[in-house]
């Protein structure tokens, strides 16, 4: 779309646009149509809501040697010169102009464009997007947008009007190829200037006592500041607003949650959950006693349970989720546990077997159904969770099929919730005949700024304390920039171990060369560059390696069937292998007590999270544990502070704060997590914990006086625009 194309039509006639007008009625076709495209945009309050990323001045040049190359830029820059030469190999022109900064330059190209050496004069000054190339080892934009700033204005007398224009922030927007900054910028200027009143969804005295602008002027201060105090106030309020209308959104779903009705599912006097406590073989710690009484709480009310319950890598969390599935099989109900890949839920179904022993698990019948199980198992499976035979059904995503029921569902376990959409959840439980109490599990530990944005909707349990008997673990960066020659000792490290009568995991992030992990990606920023190591490298270096002559060493990943996946676990499990070579489908629940090496190799390329969880899945039983992260980043760098972090700490609680903080802002909340809730414009969950802590205390009090928002019908409707169409959506489900 051209910079014509987006103008707005005409001249906007003040009042004639609310926050719910369409874009299409009030842009045009083409321009709505463009928005939608790039950005999602359907009305005009979420255009109003596509805030400028920066603010730039029409004295001040951007610094053109940080361009970075292959990204569109916005920048402010003067012309330096202009000619226009003849093509060689075809008949037409180019026109070349260079633009700078005063330090650095750039080159336009244009092609068969002759008429803008008249437009491109030297002196001129403007705001330039386009595409960073380089051409002979000079930075350069081909084809760019340009928009130059007024000649007369900025050449004209100092008059007070002028030098309103000249210090008058320029905001910068996010933008695409298609869609420059300059033309969203008129697009919102259209809308601003045809903008009715706008309800405030904050009450008058809260934004008093805050010092906040209303929204209207908000939303007028940061899209047309006159000085930069105008936008940094705006953001303010704005961020507030934000932080305020989401958590109200939180607040009314766990609202609306408790008032319908669920069976109450407790424990009997004699029953399952007393027979299996009695036979534990070890004390429970002093967190799980705890959390499992909240649980048991929950379960006894006639409202639905919905708690999260976040712990450390091996602290228990099976164990505390199982006894709540004995409560409500002891009330006559079934339990069914949701698990993201296939070797997760075949190790919580062994898991589960295991902790309930032969006379338990014969009354309980756990069974397993997934996508990838023969049709005479599925069939067996699906008619032992609808007859209520099997009382605890651990799957993945196959259990939200339409030819799965269940007799009683009175349980929902989600292990591993960030990845599952919020759709998935949503259609496990509504195969409940009433509500069924929900139970989600999360080993990566959550900074109670995330807790409350992306699941304040849930009551919250936290298991820090690990099980006694516990051997420790020691972590070592294997620096390879500085340290190239420390490779070998990384094998033979691995070896060493081996010939204790221990095992072993080398994590890669790719199962071959070029063919990056599909079952399990990888959670870091994309800092990182250069072929990855993969699977298929690893297993050729062990196998030519003289001390890896006898060793068995098997790979697992997902490209593997989910037969062969199970029997390589199984194998690792019993012993009978002594080094996988994976990918991260190891990440969660693999429980091997004898395992006590973890090699991850590229570990700048995992998540901080990742990197903790990969670590946990050794130093689970008494043999001590060894995580050598094998890493290409030099020191500084961001991929670098990630490995050196998880290196420096065992306390997951503590590296979930440092990843938020390392993390890039917009990588904070991924869709899935935040089930659509992560469309944050200007809160940073990272930053903004005491804006986030406030705007729930300030909801909470609102809606304990107000439950549906009958006094309050501005802020009903913000929460309603809000949300986008997945979150929406979720909200609305009871």
């Amino acid at each position: 779309m051209t910079a014509r194309e987006a103008d707005a039509p005409g001249e906007a006639v003040p009042g004639s646009y609310t926050l719910d007008t369409k874009l299409s009625g009030a842009l045009g076709g083409r321009t709505a149509q463009a928005l939608e495209r790039a950005f999602g945009h359907r009305t005009v309050g979420d255009l109003l809501a596509h805030y400028p990323r920066r603010y730039a001045l029409r004295g001040e040049l951007t610094a053109l040697a940080s361009l970075p190359l292959d990204e569109n830029v916005t920048i402010v820059a003067e012309v330096l010169e202009v000619r226009v030469r003849d093509m060689r190999q075809r008949r037409g022109s180019i026109v070349e102009a260079k633009i700078s900064d005063g330090t650095g330059i750039l080159t336009l190209t244009f092609f068969n464009q002759r008429w803008r050496e008249h437009d491109l004069r030297p002196g001129r000054r403007g705001i330039f997007a386009g595409k960073v190339g380089d051409y002979k080892g000079a930075r350069q934009l081909a084809h760019p947008d340009y928009e130059l700033f007024d000649e007369s204005i900025e050449l004209g007398a100092n008059d007070a009007a002028t030098r309103r224009w000249v210090e008058a922030p320029i905001p910068i927007y996010p933008a695409t190829s298609t869609l420059a900054s300059w033309q969203i910028a008129k697009s919102i200027a259209f809308l601003l200037d045809g903008l009715g009143t706008v309800d405030d969804p904050i009450p008058i005295e809260v934004r008093a006592a805050r010092g906040l602008h209303g929204q209207r002027e908000a939303l007028e201060a940061v899209h047309r500041p006159e000085r930069e105090a105008d936008w940094k106030a705006a953001r303010r309020t704005l961020r507030f607003t934000e932080a305020f209308v989401l958590q109200t959104a939180l607040l009314e779903r766990r609202a609306e949650l408790r008032a319908h009705h669920a069976v109450a599912r407790e424990a009997r006097p004699g029953g399952l959950l007393e027979r299996f406590d009695a036979a534990l073989p070890f004390t429970l710690t002093d967190d799980q006693v705890d959390v499992g009484a909240q649980i048991s709480d929950d379960l006894g009310q006639p409202v639905p349970m919905n708690r999260l319950v976040q712990g450390e890598v091996g602290s228990g969390k099976t164990v505390v989720a199982l006894r709540a599935m004995l409560a409500v099989a002891d009330s006559g109900g079934q339990s069914a546990l949701l698990a993201p890949t296939e070797v997760l839920a075949a190790q919580h179904l062994r898991s589960i077997a295991r902790m309930l022993g032969p006379e338990l698990s014969v009354e309980l019948m756990p069974t397993l159904l997934t996508g990838q199980l023969p049709a005479a198992e599925r069939k067996k499976a699906l008619l032992r969770a609808a007859a209520g035979q099997s009382r605890i059904v651990v799957g993945t995503h196959a259990l939200i099929g339409d030819q799965v029921s269940f007799a009683d569902l009175g349980l929902v376990v989600v292990d591993e919730q960030h990845r599952f959409g919020v759709e998935q959840r949503e259609a496990l439980r509504l195969k409940g005949a009433e509500p069924p109490h929900v139970l989600v599990l999360t080993a990566t530990p959550i900074p109670r700024t995330v807790a409350m944005t992306v699941f304040g909707d849930l009551d919250i349990s936290t298991i820090r304390e690990l099980p006694a008997g516990r051997a420790g673990i020691e972590s070592h960066v294997v620096p390879l920039a500085e340290k190239p020659g420390w490779r070998p000792r990384v094998w033979e490290r691995l070896a060493e171990e081996l010939a204790l009568g221990r095992q072993g995991f080398v994590v890669c992030p790719a199962i071959e060369p070029k063919v990056v992990e599909d079952d399990g990606e990888t959670d870091a920023p994309s800092d990182v560059a250069g072929p990855a190591t993969s699977v298929a490298s690893v297993l050729s270096e062990l196998a030519a390696h003289p001390r890896f002559a006898d060793a068995r060493v098997a790979p697992l990943h997902g490209r593997m069937s989910a037969d062969e996946k199970d029997a390589t676990m199984r194998a690792f499990a019993a012993g009978d292998l002594d080094v996988l070579v994976a990918t991260t489908v190891i990440e969660v629940g693999v429980d091997v007590p004898n395992a006590s090496v973890m090699v991850v190799v590229d570990a700048e390329r995992f998540g901080v999270s990742q990197l903790h969880q990969l670590r946990g899945r050794i130093g689970r039983g008494s043999v001590p544990g060894l995580c050598l992260l094998v890493t290409n980043s030099v020191p500084g760098s961001l991929a670098r502070q990630r490995v050196d972090a998880v290196a420096a700490t065992l306390d997951g609680f503590d590296l979930a704060q440092v990843d938020l903080e390392l993390r890039q802002e917009g990588d904070v909340l991924g869709a899935d997590q935040s089930g659509g809730r992560s469309s944050l414009k200007l809160l940073r969950v990272a930053r903004d914990g005491d804006v986030i802590a406030d705007a729930r205390e300030v909801a909470e009090t609102i809606l304990a006086g107000d439950p549906g928002l009958a006094a309050h019908p501005a802020l009903a409707a913000a929460v309603r625009r809000r949300l986008d169409d997945e979150a929406s959506g979720y909200l609305s489900k009871g």
